[in-house]
């Protein structure tokens, strides 16, 4: 559900990259009380066409949510592009309340986070959370960027070291920049995680593992992870971008007609499915509350459950292999390969 919230401020982070923040009025603190590593879906309308974009909320989950969230410019951004430029304090926006499942409660153990460019927004919510919630919790940071003025919430980071110096560990990369202390440059990749990680931690003694920002990135870590014997479980991802054509499902024949049958919120309908189009698409034109935010294959709003019928899903970089084990799809990837598809968003 969106609620229209107004911009308490705008901080500039980088050249490219700002936080905004958003005054939450009292009745609505319940609805965006969030977990350490959700995100929020922002709307807007330009020409006509409603566009959503899904940001990560930076602050730590508290009872009274401070909604702060990271924006970087996107070539093309549709909304970043107007985050950085053209959205002042006082203005209102449509935002959705928090949802995801990239996310850490707060609980004793070692966790580690390798987070590249804005991957950092996520984290930041989980280890401040963390660290101020659970005493005898630890948090290892490995972050890589391009170069320390692309840097996004270098303070906010600086502050948990200086809080926290015995529990959080930090470990900075750039890919494009020599730094007078610490590691080399270049790009963490999987041959590189492979040999620095078991020089910093006992790998086997890590109960969490939060991967998150670019393909690239994402892929390489839980590669040079799984080379190093870490249970999948452990294991936790989620993609900030990713190329077009990326790992995408190869073609399979779709029926002639076909028609998807929705339950959501409580209710259902059967619709048919245009040549092409997506399940959410075929629902959306039929029900315009249908969840999504991103609509491509990323933040997983879409979510479903499939009753019954095969479909075909293009893109999956939010569902975690036990979720689509249990049948849960991304109604935005998702074509039917059967005449007669049904989905259940409200399980």
């Amino acid at each position: 559900m969106f609620h229209p919230l107004r911009v308490r401020e705008i901080e500039r982070l980088t050249d490219d990259a700002v936080a905004v923040t958003f005054d939450v009025p009292p009745e609505l603190r319940p609805a965006f009380r969030h977990t350490p590593g959700q995100h929020i879906a922002l709307r807007r309308s330009v020409d006509g066409q409603e566009i959503r974009r899904t940001y990560s909320i930076c602050t730590p989950a508290t009872d009274e949510p401070l909604l702060r969230v990271g924006i970087r410019l996107v070539e093309d951004g549709a909304f970043s592009a107007y985050a950085l430029k053209e959205l002042r304090a006082g203005d209102t926006v449509d935002v959705m309340e928090p949802a995801g499942r990239f996310t850490l409660e707060p609980r004793p153990g070692h966790f580690v986070a390798i987070v590249g460019g804005s991957g950092i927004t996520p984290v930041l919510s989980m280890a401040a959370t963390l660290l101020a919630r659970q005493p005898d919790a630890r948090f290892c940071l490995i972050r890589s960027d391009r170069t320390a003025a692309s840097t996004m919430f270098l303070e906010e980071v600086a502050d948990l070291k200086d809080r926290y110096p015995q529990r959080f560990q930090l470990v900075h990369t750039l890919s494009r920049e020599e730094q007078q202390a610490g590691l080399p440059s270049g790009r963490l990749d999987e041959e590189r995680l492979r040999s620095l990680l078991p020089a910093l931690l006992t790998v086997e003694s890590v109960d969490g593992w939060f991967l998150c920002g670019p393909y690239g990135l994402v892929q390489g870590a839980e590669r040079a992870l799984r080379a190093l014997k870490v249970p999948r479980g452990r294991i936790h991802e989620e993609i900030f971008h990713v190329d077009n054509g990326t790992a995408t499902a190869p073609a399979v024949a779709a029926p002639a007609h076909s028609t998807v049958t929705a339950t959501l919120d409580g209710r259902s309908g059967n619709w048919p499915v245009r040549d092409g189009e997506s399940l959410l698409e075929a629902v959306l034109r039929n029900r315009a509350d249908a969840p999504y935010a991103c609509k491509g294959g990323v933040c997983g709003t879409c979510r479903a459950f499939l009753v019954s019928g095969e479909i075909r899903m293009d893109r999956n970089f939010a569902l975690e292999a036990e979720e689509v084990d249990a049948g849960y799809v991304l109604a935005c990837q998702s074509h039917p390969a059967t005449e007669k598809v049904e989905l259940d968003f409200d399980r």
